[in-house]
Parts: C-alpha cells; structure tokens; sequence
C-alpha cells in the first residue's frame, strides 16, 4: 500500500519546528485540515521555503509518517503573494484564516470551506491599497458561518418570523441582535430573551446584503446624504457584532481580530 498521498491545500497556520522545519496547518478540499512537516522549509536555500509561507495554495505530494506527515514535494498554484504588503489585508487574511481553522474538521472533506477561503482571500489580494477592506472581511465571516450552519438570522425576527426591513428614513430606528435566539430580534416584541447587540437602519441594510454572492456597490443601496464615512463606520459595528456573535457560538475568541481592532 502506497504510503503517500496527493492533495490540494492552503497553509492556514506554520509554526517553527526544530532547527530548520515548519509544522503547518493545511486545508485541503480532499481530507480537510492536515498537519505536516516541511522539512528543512526555513532554510535560506530550501526549495520549500516560499512555498510554505502562509495563504501559499499548492499541489502537494505527502508522505505518511508515524506522527506526522511529511510534504516532500510542492508545486504553488496561487501565492496570494501581496496580502503581506498592507496591513490590513494581512490582518484580514489572517481572520479568516483563523475562523476557518475553527469551522473545518480534519480527515473528512472539506470542499466548500476551502472554496470559501480561497475565494475571500483572492478577492482580499486583488483589493487596492486604498480600497476599505472591512466590507469584504465581514462578507467573508458571513460566509463561512452559512457554510458552518450557524450564520445568524437576519431578515426576520428570531422569536416571531415576522421579516425586518430597514428604516433608513426613521430617525433612530433600531432593531436587537440576540446571540442566543440566533440573530434579529424586532425591539417592538416583548421577550426575556437577552438583547445582546442594537443596531440601526444602515448596518441592518449591510447586514442583509451579506448573503449575496457578491456585495453590491453602497451608492447603490443607500441615498446620497448618506456618507461614505457613516457607512464605513457601519461596517465596523457589523464586524464587530459578528465576531463577538462567532465567539459566543464558538466558545473561544479570534485572536487575529485584535490586530485589527488597533488599525
């Protein structure tokens, strides 16, 4: 029986490993999440160095070990090379990076989180410089929590079904976010449920457009007197209910965010 294997990964995490190799964290489509030496991977010369950095999409040849497998050959398809030169991609990347090593199970396939991830960060590398990266983060959170079956529930209200539309033109309107019921709660409802989050009619009309395959331009939902800088304010707060809504539901928290968080 051969004892190597074939398969397609993004390194998602690489610690150092003795004096020259690299343990990594790879997400494949084929048997999910797999550890792996890169041996010799730190070494100036070595021809796996470039090719174990992080968000590096390869085609592997693995050896099976007692412990631990061994990458013995590496053939990159995308190096997702420019995430490294802003700082903000790279904080972004790393999320996402972070929250799919918490979502995806190992020795199972794992199609469409590597799908996912591979997406988001494509669409992260080929960001310019002076673009705002937060509304693709948040689409890329959202995504992979539907993938995970626990995305929240954002067209209607968790306790009565009934949908919720946006006010935009209601001076501060507002509607509740409930970790535990799963999302929306209308404030109009009485309920002992724990209204942990409040959110008004801008971040709500964001909120709802996660779901779509792609965002939509915001000068095509929002009038004209609303601000740029009023919606990228709004996407922060999306962010920041989703995380602490990811953290709730996952039981731990996502250390790269902090990164962020002094951006």
């Amino acid at each position: 029986m051969s004892r190597t294997y074939r398969v397609t990964g993004i390194n998602l995490k690489a610690i150092p490993l003795g004096e020259g190799d690299r343990l990594l964290t790879i997400l494949t489509p084929e048997k999910g999440l797999i550890k792996a030496v890169a041996p010799g991977a730190r070494k100036y010369q070595s021809q796996l160095r470039g090719r174990m950095e992080l968000f590096v999409v390869n085609q592997l040849l693995i050896a099976q070990g007692r412990s631990l497998d061994k990458i013995t050959q590496a053939e990159t398809l995308i190096s997702h090379a420019n995430l490294s030169n802003n700082l903000g991609k790279l904080a972004s990347a790393q999320y996402l990076a972070e929250l799919a090593l918490a979502l995806a199970l190992s020795e199972q396939p794992q199609v469409e989180i590597y799908q996912l991830i591979t997406e988001h960060l494509g669409r992260l590398t080929q960001l310019a410089p002076t673009e705002p990266f937060f509304p693709l983060l948040t689409h890329g959170i959202f995504h992979l929590l539907v993938v995970a079956g626990i995305a929240p529930r954002v067209n209607v209200c968790c306790l009565t079904q009934h949908q919720i539309l946006p006010q935009l033109q209601v001076i501060n309107w507002q509607v509740g976010f409930s970790f535990d019921a799963g999302g929306l709660v209308s404030l109009s409802t009485p309920t002992s449920v724990p209204i942990d989050e409040r959110m008004g009619a801008i971040e709500l009309t964001l909120l709802q457009q996660l779901s779509a395959q792609t965002l939509p331009p915001d000068s095509t939902i929002f009038p004209e007197y609303i601000s740029a800088a009023t919606v990228g304010d709004a996407w922060l707060k999306i962010e920041r209910i989703l995380r602490n809504y990811t953290q709730y539901h996952l039981g731990r928290s996502i250390r790269s965010a902090t990164l962020l968080d002094s951006l």
